[in-house]
């Protein structure tokens, strides 16, 4: 028995009604799949050059993989997807749109980007492509919201997925990147009144009392330096600043921030640029010694080694960093770092033995007395051992030292070091050989990063670009 014609017709034109005029959850193939066959956009899309443009851009990074939210949970309103809102994010940079109220703008106005970038599609006839662009996109509220409460991995994603591109792009060329990478951090301010140089704080420094604005971000130094007083007449003492009362001849100044530190790995590519390899994000009250492990095993998961050379800023001056680049089957792998002098010693006043003791004052390698677990002077728990006077121990050989040490009285000169092979690196490695410079020459490359980001507005929020922050006196 047939339908009655009549109510089937009426039936297929309400169904076509909802269709046109009633919010959907219709959308396009993923990117990803829409690069590999162009054959599938609509031909109102596939004739324009922007469409044409982003696809080129977006379309290699494997978007059906991308790590996605349960968009089929009952939400007051439909949901947007993290792809979408990521592909919109990358738009915005390649636009240089400044704001997310611009970002809806342009998409407004470049309706064919809405259901390419993955954003759900509210059909309408009345459109010139059949989308009302209005009800498509969330609002700019909505997507600023998206910004501050995505994962973290999903974004850690599209930066591994960057990287595996590139490394084939580059392996057609026979260019094999990442044998030598830096690494550095760079401050972002927290969008809170306390980073306002205009805006009046009681106490703008003080660690406990967290900036309502931003709940997250902790205060940190951006640099801190010894300011040398002028020279003074003779017999007079230099002045005492009035604001911070502090005698002396030296007086501790430092930047202060609300706010976190990112920290990038980089590896430059000669005649092709740097490429990003790894990137952390961290309040900033962390040291940057925190950023090495967790960035080095990032940057061994998408290079799937270790690599060979690595330059630093002297703040990374620490014995497990040169421990991680020492390879007994590569003897010219290493870190290329400054020598920061801590402790009070100088690279040239501690010297080894070929057994890799140290030598004492009079050059008689030092026996180590015993070893202990140290699980409070430095991040990373090591074994640390005390290293004694050669004359004294094991047993005493001589009436006196031949240089007549200060300490001889007292059981003779020790020396408390880790027993890593980093703790001798640092001492021992070549600061002044071709290969440490030309090595160290790299760590421009982050610099350049850094500088790029800077320019993105990473850096300070637009407060505070006309102004610097007040110094403040430590």
């Amino acid at each position: 028995m047939t339908g009655d014609p009549i109510l089937t017709r009426f039936q297929a034109f309400g169904s076509h009604f909802q269709a046109i005029f009633r919010p959907g959850d219709e959308r396009w193939p993923d990117l990803h799949t829409l690069w590999l066959h162009p054959e599938r956009l609509p031909r109102c899309a596939a004739e324009t050059p922007l469409v044409e443009r982003t696809l080129a851009l977006l379309g290699p990074l494997d978007w059906g993989h991308f790590p996605e939210r349960n968009l089929g949970r009952r939400w007051r309103q439909p949901a947007v997807s993290y792809a979408a809102f990521a592909a919109a994010m990358l738009l915005k940079l390649n636009e240089g749109l400044a704001s997310m109220g611009e970002v809806r703008r342009y998409l407004v106005e470049h309706p064919a980007l809405i259901p390419l970038l993955g954003f759900r599609v509210v059909r309408c006839r009345a459109h010139p492509h059949g989308i009302d662009p209005q009800a498509s996109l969330p609002t700019s509220r909505h997507l600023t919201r998206m910004l501050r409460q995505m994962p973290n991995a999903v974004l850690q994603f599209l930066l591994a997925d960057s990287v595996h591109l590139i490394r084939q792009e580059l392996r057609q060329h026979h260019i094999e990147v990442g044998e030598c990478i830096s690494l550095d951090t760079r401050h972002i301010l927290a969008w809170v009144k306390e980073n306002n140089p205009k805006a009046y704080v009681e106490e703008r420094f003080d660690k406990t009392r967290q900036p309502r604005g931003d709940p997250d971000c902790r205060l940190g130094c951006k640099r801190r330096h010894n300011q040398q007083r002028p020279p003074q007449p003779l017999g007079q003492e230099p002045p005492t600043p009035a604001a911070y009362p502090q005698p002396g001849a030296k007086v501790k100044f430092g930047e202060f921030y609300w706010g976190y530190g990112s920290g990038v790995v980089v590896t430059q590519t000669p005649g092709w640029g740097e490429l990003v390899l790894a990137e952390l994000t961290q309040p900033f009250d962390q040291a940057d010694v925190s950023y090495f492990f967790p960035l080095m095993t990032q940057v061994e998961q998408r290079l799937g080694f270790r690599p060979r050379f690595a330059t630093f800023d002297a703040a990374f001056d620490a014995w497990y960093v040169y421990a991680y680049f020492h390879r007994d089957e590569d003897p010219l792998a290493f870190a290329a770092v400054p020598f920061s002098e801590k402790g009070g010693y100088k690279a040239k006043d501690r010297t080894f033995s070929p057994e890799g003791l140290p030598l004492c004052a009079a050059g008689l390698p030092m026996p180590l007395h015993f070893t202990y677990t140290d699980r409070t002077t430095c991040s990373v728990a090591h074994e640390r051992g005390k290293y004694v006077c050669p004359l004294r121990f094991p047993q005493r050989t001589a009436d006196a030292c031949p240089v007549h040490h200060k300490c001889w009285e007292k059981q003779g000169c020790a020396v408390m070091m880790p027993t890593s092979i980093g703790a001798r690196l640092r001492y021992t490695l070549d600061r002044e050989s071709q290969l440490y410079k030309d090595i160290y020459k790299q760590r421009t490359a982050t610099e350049r990063i850094n500088s790029q980001a800077k320019a993105l507005g990473i850096e300070r929020p637009s407060f505070a670009m006309a102004k610097p922050l007040p110094t403040k006196i430590r």
